[in-house]
């Protein structure tokens, strides 16, 4: 089945019992009022007439807050207006998000005879000091607890419920080692899909008062690119799907003067998978030439071809990557090429000594 198309309905702050130091889901998510049954109707409706006769899948999606901790008549509504959507076949799910400590079998009982079918975690780090540190008052038995639980119930016969997990880079006492922890320690919990949030500062936030006062040094985008590359490959190498990586694009984000520092990037992702490509390309060049006979003082072209679909990562954003394998390896002649023969994902380092070529394949990354 092709990726699903969500319907997103955010319901900022609803149900958190407090604010985590980086949280601000009204400045977020770009909505600062309450949803009322109306308004829910009203976007689920507009939506889909945006979406009349696609041929993919169409999931009602509860964003922001801690659904399952709010007012529990207010959540029936809501999920009662979805699972009518459900019923009548014009939606094909219902994804919500919630805590970890928001979770109970009784909870999530009552979620699957709404119709829900993904339950999204936010565990953000599974390092204690780095949960203390962002005051998200959980603890790492919780995480285990509601895992265990949505699985267990997720299982049942004629129950189709998927589990994703939400982990946080550069949150207070983070570290890449803490954050590769993580990352590993949510392997391990087998859930169906991750999504990846650097941290920013937003405005109205314990984060910005501890960023003003130095007592937090805010996560650059370059960093937050270095960070990813080691760990996107960790999640993909273990068969997690990384659904989402950064926060959607919003007005109040990139326009409205609410990013007070941090790592936001409308396309951290694909700055990632730049990254990640430049450290493989690097390697097999590297790989390569000492494969080879002596070729000082001989003129070498390295030939790098990938499939235009490949291209923009390939690349690298304003050609980075190009000119760091220029910059890196001063010696050699380079020429990029796009090649549609090749297989997506796939490159061809092409190595010419004097009138000799030397040829191979590459995987780049998964994509």
């Amino acid at each position: 089945m092709s990726k699903p198309a969500n319907i997103p309905i955010f319901v900022p702050h609803l149900g958190c019992p407090h604010d985590c130091v980086f949280c601000n889901q009204k400045k977020i998510t770009g909505q600062g009022h309450e949803i009322n049954k109306a308004d829910v109707i009203r976007e689920i409706e507009a939506c889909l007439k945006t979406m009349k006769g696609k041929r993919y899948p169409i999931e009602v999606a509860f964003f922001g807050g801690s659904f399952t901790g709010i007012d529990e008549k207010k959540q029936n509504q809501y999920l009662e207006i979805a699972r009518r959507y459900l019923h009548d076949g014009h939606i094909h799910g219902i994804r919500l998000s919630t805590r970890p400590d928001y979770i109970s079998e009784e909870i999530v009982e009552r979620l699957i005879e709404y119709g829900v079918t993904t339950i999204e975690l936010g565990v953000q780090s599974l390092d204690e000091s780095v949960l203390r540190a962002s005051n998200r008052g959980h603890s790492l038995l919780d995480v285990h607890r509601a895992v265990g639980i949505i699985k267990a119930l997720g299982r049942r016969e004629g129950t189709h419920l998927k589990l994703g997990l939400q982990m946080m880079i550069g949150l207070p006492e983070d570290s890449i080692d803490k954050a590769k922890h993580t990352a590993h320690e949510i392997i391990s919990l087998k859930p169906d899909f991750v999504r990846i949030y650097p941290t920013v500062v937003i405005k109205d936030t314990e984060l910005e008062a501890l960023y003003e006062s130095g007592h937090y040094r805010a996560m650059t985008v370059d960093v937050a690119t270095d960070w990813l590359s080691e760990l996107m490959p960790i999640f993909t190498s273990s068969g997690v799907p990384i659904i989402r990586v950064g926060l959607q694009p919003t007005d109040a984000l990139t326009n409205g003067g609410d990013m007070i520092a941090g790592a936001y990037h409308p396309s951290m992702r694909q700055l990632a998978q730049a990254k990640i490509i430049r450290n493989h390309l690097v390697n097999r060049i590297e790989r390569s030439l000492k494969k080879l006979p002596i070729i000082k003082g001989r003129r070498v072209t390295v030939r790098l071809s990938a499939n235009s679909r490949d291209w923009t990562p390939f690349r690298g954003e304003k050609a980075c990557n190009f000119e760091f394998l220029k910059t890196s390896f001063p010696d050699l002649d380079f020429e990029f090429a796009i090649n549609d023969a090749l297989k997506r994902g796939m490159a061809d380092v092409e190595i010419r000594v004097d009138s000799k070529t030397y040829k191979e394949s590459m995987e780049l990354s998964d994509l």
